[in-house]
């Protein structure tokens, strides 16, 4: 028994000594921890600041983009998000419950005021195991005036989160130019996407700030403690060259196209040619950048990622490297129809299927946008000038406007065939924008100016002001052949017998330009595509003709055309009331109302040969002369008779009598003809003359007769 005793007491013994010498080691470590403050070499204050520390993002406000006049065109609005707390431990005190505590109530009332069924709410309300829950897109975007309705409402857990996100009041305003902005999935920070908010996405984006404080598990900020701020640098607001009223035009007459033509794209573009500033930009198809309705239909800014063949309006610039060589002669004539290129099978062709006009002036061959005018003076010109015009010109290079994926266009210059057709714009690919630069030149006596599409940079804080200026981009011709140049084009509009451009001809402003009517590539590979609307209809025009104020570049793609509807049609509807309009808003009153000058007809019968021909070429007529003797015995039309410029006037000889070349005629000069001839005339189709039963230049006979067959071109 005592045995069992002592046993008993040297176990509590060693227990004691156990308990003592843990009871120990935790004092002496309590103490250690309480002195140095220090747990395996971590300070333990530091861990619990690290613990209570809450940091929050103070969220930098994106810039705002305005037009020239200070029309907001992309702001930051304030957007809430309805949140739904489900969690119990979001409460504190049960009288004032801060999660859902009647989700039946709660999804009744909130199915009228968002677009979800309220079973679905419900369902949504009572999930479990899930501390709060958000109601997708019906959730998102409540404005101000919805959130104050529903928090009326006094539901329990019900609440909202607030951000900021990018608003467009215009809607589909400029909108591959402006672009848009959309939170990024990484830190939820508006990032720009396209155009002017890509580009110059660090200048609008600003830097955040943000602040440290400590907090309890609720977030909460804890009674006397320290807080760190860093405030939020704003992003800098941008002003637009774009002017929201032209922009207004430009947009409602394409709106007004897409309905009448629905084309597959369209191009406008409205410039100032003394600075280079776009003061409109917009294309079908369009987007909303708020919405990205219709962000589908199209990715790219035509105007600027876009190149293809221009067709005629690039006769401008071949017409504006002649007249700076000095080989341009308007009164000088040459055979149209068709151009032969040295061992090359097929011809270069006038637009009306390589028929021609006969033998025209080279103005009037600019009037009628023929093709072999300008392929002929390529010969004048000389192939390796000319391609230093088209590179002096910005053909074939960026024109650094500073806009995302800008494309350069290619100028195709390799072969023979090439460098021809190139002079007319087949081959040779352009961006609108190039072509817009190039035209700056002609308008601006010579001076190209550079594309710009942001005026200025304002500092929101500071109100520091970072002010574009005008760059001229080069001069590729001189102030004088920059005037001929608008002459000679002015008379595309005003010549109502030749002019292909005379749908543009404007009431009380003098419109200087050129048509273009340019083919469309097969996208398999092998040619063009082929049908009336498988073209690329345009104008590029400026006004007034003596001090252009403004250029207007048009351009549709494939417009569903009705039956006998021209492809001028719809260009016109676009470039004429955003011409107009703008001319009109800008204050530039309409000069006095052109008319065309007739020229009156003397009597040249009598007179020699050559001189009535020159007395004729100086009233700007065509001389045909019928015979081969050297003096002029009859004359159609006769004296005294009321002319329009390069009408012709049949001069009939003492000599041999000779049939003329009749293509390209019209009716009315073979009638006349004939008559002088006394030919009998047997006239077969409508347009222009293609064929002729009598071969020309071969001697009339007696009672003979001639057929002619004619064409629509």
């Amino acid at each position: 028994m005592r045995s069992k005793k002592l046993n008993t007491n040297k176990g509590a013994a060693i227990l004691f000594i156990i308990f003592g010498l843990l009871f120990f080691i935790l004092i002496v470590r309590f103490l250690t921890i309480q002195i140095t403050g220090q747990v395996d070499g971590k300070v333990l204050a530091a861990k619990a600041a690290q613990k209570y520390m809450r940091t929050n993002v103070i969220e930098a406000s994106r810039g705002n983009i305005y037009d020239s006049q200070g029309e907001v065109i992309a702001e930051n609005v304030v957007s809430y998000k309805l949140v739904a707390i489900l969690s119990p431990k979001a409460t504190i005190d049960p009288s004032h419950p801060k999660h859902v505590t009647h989700p039946r109530k709660a999804a009744e009332e909130l199915a009228k005021y968002i677009d979800m069924p309220e079973s679905q709410i419900y369902d949504l309300l009572t999930r479990k195991g899930k501390y709060q829950v958000e109601f997708g897109k019906a959730g998102q975007d409540i404005s101000y005036d919805l959130k104050n309705k529903i928090e009326k409402l006094k539901l329990p857990g019900i609440t909202f989160e607030a951000s900021s996100k990018r608003a467009y009041p215009n809607g589909s305003f400029a909108s591959h130019l402006v672009g848009y902005a959309q939170k990024n999935g990484d830190n939820g920070q508006l990032q720009g996407k396209m155009g002017i908010e890509q580009s110059l996405n660090r200048v609008l984006q600003g830097k955040d700030g943000k602040i440290r404080y400590e907090g309890d598990f609720w977030g909460y900020i804890l009674p006397n403690s320290s807080n760190q701020v860093t405030k939020p640098k704003n992003g800098e607001n941008v002003y637009l060259t774009i002017d929201k009223k032209i922009q207004s035009f430009l947009e409602d007459a394409m709106s007004k196209v897409q309905k009448e033509y629905n084309p597959k794209k369209m191009i406008v573009v409205v410039a100032d040619p003394k600075t280079g500033k776009i003061l409109g930009m917009g294309q079908r198809p369009d987007f909303d950048p708020e919405t990205k309705t219709g962000l589908n239909n199209s990715w790219h800014n035509e105007a600027v990622e876009t190149a293809y063949e221009p067709g005629s309006t690039m006769k401008i610039f071949t017409l504006a490297a002649a007249v700076q060589e000095g080989v341009f002669n308007p009164n000088a004539t040459y055979k149209s129809g068709e151009f032969h290129v040295k061992n090359v099978p097929n011809p270069i062709k006038d637009h009306n299927g390589g028929v021609g006009w006969g033998r025209i002036t080279f103005l009037e061959g600019l009037q009628r946008s023929s093709n072999v005018a300008f392929a002929t003076l390529l010969d004048s010109i000389k192939q390796d000038k000319f391609k230093q015009y088209l590179k002096a010109f910005g053909f074939g290079q960026q024109t650094k406007i500073g806009l995302p994926n800008e494309a350069s266009g290619k100028i195709l210059y390799q072969y023979p065939v090439e460098r021809y057709t190139t002079t007319f714009g087949q081959g040779t690919t352009v961006t609108a924008l190039q072509m817009v630069q190039a035209a700056t030149a002609v308008a601006n006596d010579g001076k190209m100016m550079k594309p710009y599409v942001v005026d200025k940079i304002v500092h929101p804080a500071t109100g520091k002001v970072i002010k574009a200026k005008p760059v001229v981009a080069g001069n590729p011709i001189t102030a004088a052949t920059a005037k001929k140049v608008r002459d000679y084009l002015r008379t595309v509009v005003t010549n109502k017998k030749t002019g292909t451009g005379t749908a543009y001809n404007i009431p009380g402003y003098s419109v200087t330009g050129k048509t273009g009517t340019a083919q469309i590539p097969n996208p398999n590979g092998s040619g063009y595509l082929y049908g009336t609307d498988n073209y690329i209809f345009s104008f590029l025009g400026m006004a007034p003709k003596n001090d252009p104020k403004l250029i207007v570049y048009a351009v549709v793609q494939q417009p569903h055309l009705k039956a006998g509807k021209l492809g001028s049609e719809p260009v016109k509807e676009l470039f004429n009331p955003v011409m107009k309009n703008s001319l009109q808003y800008l204050n530039i009153k309409p000069g006095k109302m052109e008319t065309v000058k007739a020229a009156t007809l003397p009597d040249l019968t009598g007179t020699g040969v050559s001189e009535a021909a020159e007395k004729v070429k100086e009233l700007q007529l065509t001389p045909v002369v019928l015979g081969d003797g050297d003096t002029v015995q009859t004359q159609l039309p006769a004296k005294e008779k009321k002319m329009l410029q390069n009408e012709k006037v049949l001069l009939k000889t003492n000599g041999s009598e000779t049939v003329p070349d009749f293509k390209g005629w019209a009716k009315r000069d073979v009638m006349n003809a004939a008559k002088l001839l006394g030919l009998k005339l047997n006239m077969n189709g409508e347009g222009y003359a293609v064929s002729q039963s009598i071969t020309a230049r071969s001697k009339v006979k007696p009672d003979q007769t001639l057929t002619v067959q004619f064409k629509k071109p």
